[in-house]
């Protein structure tokens, strides 16, 4: 996230989306199926979640987080870890939590923070971050939580080469199911400034999309009938419900992950890995040009 201190205008730049479930070894074998293997990551200074992640080459990453000790209860995200929901939470990068903190509040938008957390990777090296959390919903829930990193940025997080290997560079966009996309497009345009609104029909998802100019985040809203989305919204609220990757930019590498036909998202070619072979989890890929 690039800050404004002197206005609610800031860019947001994606640190990680979270994908959560109940056995991190079963969701670390299903991405491995798929040619993605994540990397273990180790334990949260919570003492309940561990997590792997798969990184991008753009220095984006996917979380994959669950529970050390199956059916306890989670302090963050217990909804989806149980549910084998996977999408839950996503994070936007930033420089100083404090001028953050500092324009959200003249933005009139509730925030919680900087808190301090750790995670000690599997060769002992501890990590340290602050993380911001904006709103009143769960952390990621609608508006991005905000990570700063206290030790080197490349020790929590570097190019996995399974993705590497799959012509992905980096995630380009999180989907946030909403009840409102109106209403939820208000609170983007107050807490970042960012606004020039469109919404289509997106027959895939089963939903309206609203896009954000410059932002990487779309809201899809149920359309009668798209009982996934329209159960997740009422479920978990406001949040993520899919995740869009972007392709590698070099022009030579495809991707080789399995994926269903592609459909038009606003004049960019999309395709889904098929859900059936990810938990039924939405996460797609935004093609490279013909």
């Amino acid at each position: 996230m690039n800050d404004n201190s002197s206005g609610t205008q800031a860019k947001l730049q994606i640190d990680h989306v979270t994908l959560a479930g109940p056995d991190l070894a079963v969701i670390q074998t299903r991405f491995a199926e798929l040619g993605l293997d994540a990397e273990y990551g180790g334990l949260h200074s919570n003492g309940v979640t561990h997590m792997a992640l798969l990184g991008f080459e753009d220095g984006s990453y996917i979380e994959l987080i669950s529970t050390r000790v199956p059916t306890i209860r989670s302090p963050l995200w217990n909804a989806q870890i149980q549910d084998n929901a996977g999408p839950a939470a996503w994070a936007v990068r930033s420089n100083d939590l404090f001028q953050e903190r500092a324009r959200l509040s003249r933005a009139g938008v509730a925030v919680r923070g900087p808190i301090f957390m750790t995670r000690d990777r599997p060769d002992g090296t501890a990590l340290e971050w602050d993380l911001l959390f904006p709103g009143d919903a769960e952390p990621g829930a609608t508006l991005p939580f905000a990570i700063c990193d206290r030790t080197p940025r490349e020790l929590r997080v570097s190019p996995s080469p399974g993705a590497a290997r799959s012509g992905i560079a980096g995630i380009a966009a999180v989907v946030l199911g909403v009840a409102s996309i109106e209403a939820t497009g208000r609170l983007f345009e107050q807490a970042y400034g960012l606004g020039d609104l469109t919404v289509t029909g997106q027959s895939g998802l089963g939903a309206r999309i609203g896009r954000l100019a410059d932002a990487p985040v779309y809201l899809a809203e149920a359309l009668p009938g798209a009982s996934w989305l329209s159960n997740r919204i009422e479920r978990y609220g406001d949040s993520p419900a899919a995740v869009l990757l972007g392709s590698s930019r070099n022009d030579q590498s495809r991707p080789v992950v399995p994926l269903l036909p592609a459909e038009d998202w606003f004049g960019q070619r999309v395709a889904w890995i098929d859900p059936a072979k990810l938990f039924g989890w939405r996460v797609g890929l935004i093609l490279p040009a013909a």
